[in-house]
């Protein structure tokens, strides 16, 4: 997609969440996150839409890259945990125990080749 195409959609995101992250209501500084639907039976990446995210927020979102991130010094990971923690109001444990859970879906959808279908978004790639 074209910057100026990416930048009408980011711009709309952060309007659609009133320029607040979707998730915590945050009004700090925002990233554009992709919303994807899984069929898991036909293995179809279908984009659904965008979702206005503050950093912390995504980088929970992005949980295997931000542990790499971290690895290399590049980032608190330990802040990124607290964060998800406060805002999900649950205790490390069923944190720790959703991240496993994550992981593991991501290593069985890894097993197999996904078609991504862009939905309402094809028209956007050039």
């Amino acid at each position: 997609m074209k910057p100026s195409q990416w930048k009408i959609i980011r711009e709309k995101a952060y309007a659609d969440y009133g320029f607040e992250c979707g998730i915590c209501g945050a009004p700090s500084r925002l990233e554009c996150h992709e919303i994807r639907e899984y069929d898991a039976k036909k293995h179809i990446q279908l984009l659904g839409g965008f979702i206005a995210l503050c950093s912390l927020c995504h980088k929970v979102k992005h949980i295997g890259n931000t542990q790499i991130l971290a690895s290399q010094g590049k980032l608190d990971l330990e802040s990124v945990m607290e964060h998800a923690v406060r805002v999900n109001g649950c205790s490390r444990q069923e944190f720790e125990a959703h991240r496993r859970l994550a992981f593991q879906i991501w290593r069985e959808r890894s097993q197999h080749t996904w078609t991504v279908d862009l939905g309402a978004y094809t028209d956007l790639v050039s």
